[in-house]
């Protein structure tokens, strides 16, 4: 594997083991905690349910692989704990197909704004600092007396391994 394959911003498209998973909710239970949030037994159910997917995962996905799984819930308790792990800064929304993704650079407390990267192939999500683009759109907003409100910046393309597969 390449240095740039492996500084990649891409989750591997493999189910992560059990051993990243289970750091990957201890990261999540210290965010909560950071905020005085409760990590509740759901909460930490649906985070485990998007962070074992390397792509985004809707609401009702999640809803289904509990329920596969012996836990059923009301749609609404799903909602509520993507809320919950929204505001803790654990998971993102990728507006544009209404999906969530696991953050996997717990480092926003430092005020950088992130870019997501999505695969229009795979699925995958990526997140790349982005805080130079919040910097131009909001230069271009002054510039035009418009008071921008851009919570995020999504762009779809096609991530490393999709592009590699595609020149073949």
């Amino acid at each position: 594997m390449s240095d740039a394959q492996a500084r990649t911003p891409f989750p591997s498209p493999e189910k992560p083991n059990g051993r990243k998973l289970a750091k990957a909710v201890e990261r999540a239970g210290e965010e909560f905690a950071a905020k005085n949030l409760r990590f509740t037994k759901l909460r930490q159910m649906v985070y485990e349910e998007i962070a074992a997917t390397y792509a985004s995962i809707g609401a009702y996905e999640i809803l289904n692989r509990l329920a596969d799984k012996g836990t059923r819930v009301a749609p609404i308790s799903i909602y509520r704990a993507i809320d919950a792990l929204l505001e803790a800064g654990v998971i993102h929304r990728l507006e544009s197909k209404n999906a969530f993704f696991a953050c996997r650079r717990m480092d926003h407390r430092t005020g950088r704004r992130p870019l997501f990267l999505s695969c229009e192939k795979c699925g995958a999500v990526g997140e790349v600092d982005g805080q130079h683009i919040f910097d131009l759109i909001g230069e271009a907003a002054d510039g035009a007396n418009f008071t921008a409100r851009v919570k995020f910046v999504e762009v779809q393309g096609l991530c490393p391994r999709c592009a590699a597969s595609a020149k073949e």
